[in-house]
């Protein structure tokens, strides 16, 4: 099951989405409040259907952005090297986001190779 990361770093709280393989497939924006990034990753949570994604091919690498019904990004893809491995990425958070936990961190983690 993937698991939301919300950490504070640099002023700001963000949000990851962590795989169950332990990639992350989708990062928030900085968010000024605890409370803010909550709702970030709630409006994730919501707006989890097929059309919220926008695919993009940009500097030989694939991404996706998910925005919300007002137009608004709400999250970010990590960089594929495949088309295929970013609609993957799309599935795991379609299937996952709308149950996934969140997990509190001291600090920000990363996974190498991401």
């Amino acid at each position: 099951m993937a698991t939301f990361q919300l950490f504070h770093s640099s002023g700001q709280f963000w949000y990851h989405l962590r795989a169950d393989n332990g990639e992350i497939v989708q990062s928030g924006e900085g968010y000024t409040s605890k409370a803010s990034c909550e709702n970030g990753i709630r409006a994730v949570q919501a707006n989890c259907q097929p059309h919220r994604f926008h695919s993009f091919f940009e500097s030989d690498q694939y991404g996706f952005n998910h925005v919300a019904a007002n137009g608004e990004i709400i999250g970010r893809s990590e960089k594929y090297t495949t088309a295929q491995a970013r609609d993957h990425g799309i599935q795991v958070v379609l299937r996952e986001a709308p149950e996934a936990r969140v997990q509190e961190l001291s600090e920000p983690t990363t996974h190498a190779g991401v």
